[in-house]
């Protein structure tokens, strides 16, 4: 585990970069959405299909919002995906 020692050590330093930090935080947040979005219709054994119909949209879009290199996602788009998913958005700063 020398490898991820040296990797946590080197993002804590390049972390202190503020414009670093600032697209870190920013990729971060995308992945996990799209990570976050992907679990949830799985367990829930949906298709994106099936969420495209609920969202009455495309399966390409629902594929974009699982996308961890997708970067165009709205509020209003989040939330209507957690409701299609019985689930609640929380938007916090932290």
């Amino acid at each position: 585990m020398k490898g991820v020692r040296r990797f946590k050590d080197r993002l804590k330093k390049d972390l202190r970069d503020p414009e670093f930090r600032r697209a870190f935080d920013e990729e971060e947040v995308c992945v996990s959405l799209a990570v976050q979005i992907a679990k949830i219709r799985q367990k829930k054994n949906i298709t994106q299909q099936e969420l495209a119909r609920r969202l009455q949209t495309t399966q390409q879009n629902i594929f974009r919002l699982e996308d961890i290199d997708n970067r165009s996602c709205s509020l209003k788009t989040l939330i209507k995906v957690a409701h299609a998913l019985d689930k609640r958005l929380k938007v916090e700063l932290v």
